[in-house]
């Protein structure tokens, strides 16, 4: 089967790079192929390319170029946000139940050097009780971890109101913005977010390049991960991956321009599905109605094995987990969080557009799902 004839809704674990993204890049990998770090002409010319993708990146989220170090992806700048503050003197972290594995795993990791994590649980609709975190914050918690939007029901979080509480305690606040940058406007001052993590792949650039925000505060107490050459300001060594660097700039770009465009388009398709998948007695979606991105629908299809929904819908493309595990006989632990039974949450599937979906397709899921959940509940 190729790639053409696949209906492609899982795009909360990746996006089908850009044109315009990849012709940014393609010189990067032949003619203008110099070391950035580079002192000679050719690589004074690639460095100025970096910084200018640099400011582009920036610019999308509402930070200075030099505020932006630029990682393999949002995992190791959750690993760098978080295991680099490793020495400071506080040794408290509170997070929440919901986040990506790649917090929780590296809030794990800290609790066997000496650090207390605080994992605090959300309501039935996914989000954190602002009340619930007031009483667990404390004179020691070092950085306060709360997820923008989350990767498998599209709940957005009250980011604001989350980073003033975290502030009031002097704790630093950090919030993966996987799944919100280049899809909804960021802007980390406004918001109060010290530590930004993020991927190109999720806005339709390439695998293998994400960055980190970091702002002033946090800069002076982050400590680096990977030693080497003192690249980017000494926080994160190696030579730097230019055609990345270059799809993240653009594809940054091309967001904050086609932002607003591309949210009226896919929210419409989003109910279209949503509507229609609905029609199946029993199916409910999974989190927040309201304050969630225009994307994505997660909906339960009671009676109905996902895994083996999955394997049956052969050419579209959906998941009932995270990225990182897109079929999966486990439960996922978002929405258990929410209060799902293991039966519901292996029951759940989610659906996550995106700026090449079209409502043909649309149409010929909501026919497919509903064929195959009627004919698998009998």
């Amino acid at each position: 089967m190729s790639q053409q004839q696949i209906i492609y809704l899982d795009n909360n674990a990746t996006t089908r790079v850009d044109e315009r993204v990849l012709n940014a890049m393609l010189p990067y990998f032949s003619d203008i192929y110099a070391n950035a770090s580079s002192s000679h002409i050719a690589g004074l010319t690639v460095n100025e390319a970096v910084e200018n993708a640099a400011w582009q990146t920036a610019n999308l989220i509402g930070a200075k170029e030099d505020e932006i170090i630029f990682t393999s992806g949002a995992t190791e700048s959750i690993n760098l946000a978080i295991k680099g503050l490793a020495n400071q003197e506080r040794k408290h972290i509170i997070t929440i139940s919901t986040e990506h594995k790649a917090v929780l795993k590296t809030c794990e990791f800290m609790e066997s050097f000496d650090f207390e994590v605080t994992y605090l649980p959300v309501t039935s609709s996914g989000f954190l009780d602002l009340s619930v975190l007031k009483k667990a914050i404390t004179d020691e918690t070092l950085l306060v971890c709360v997820m923008m939007t989350n990767n498998e029901t599209g709940v957005q979080q009250n980011i604001t109101a989350i980073s003033e509480i975290a502030h009031a305690k002097n704790a630093l606040f950090m919030s993966d913005a996987t799944q919100s940058v280049g899809k909804i406007p960021v802007d980390v001052t406004s918001l109060g977010i010290d530590l930004l993590p993020f991927s190109a792949h999720k806005f339709y650039g390439p695998k293998g390049i994400g960055a980190l925000y970091i702002s002033a505060k946090a800069k002076i107490k982050l400590t680096p991960q990977i030693h080497g050459g003192n690249q980017q300001r000494k926080l994160r060594s190696g030579t730097l991956n230019v055609p990345g660097i270059i799809g993240l700039g653009k594809a940054s770009e091309i967001a904050l321009n086609e932002m607003k465009s591309d949210e009226e388009e896919i929210s419409k398709l989003r109910d279209q599905l949503e509507k229609g998948l609905l029609q199946f007695e029993g199916s409910f979606v999974n989190g927040a109605i309201s304050e969630r991105i225009y994307n994505t629908t997660n909906i339960c299809f009671p009676g109905v094995n996902s895994e083996t929904l999955i394997i049956a819908l052969q050419h579209i493309a959906v998941s009932n987990g995270s990225s990182c595990s897109a079929v999966t006989s486990e439960p996922s632990h978002v929405l258990k969080a929410l209060g799902l039974s293991d039966e519901n949450a292996l029951s759940s599937i989610r659906f996550s557009l995106g700026k090449f979906t079209t409502s043909e397709e649309i149409e010929e899921t909501i026919e497919r799902v509903l064929a195959l959940v009627r004919q698998l509940r009998q």
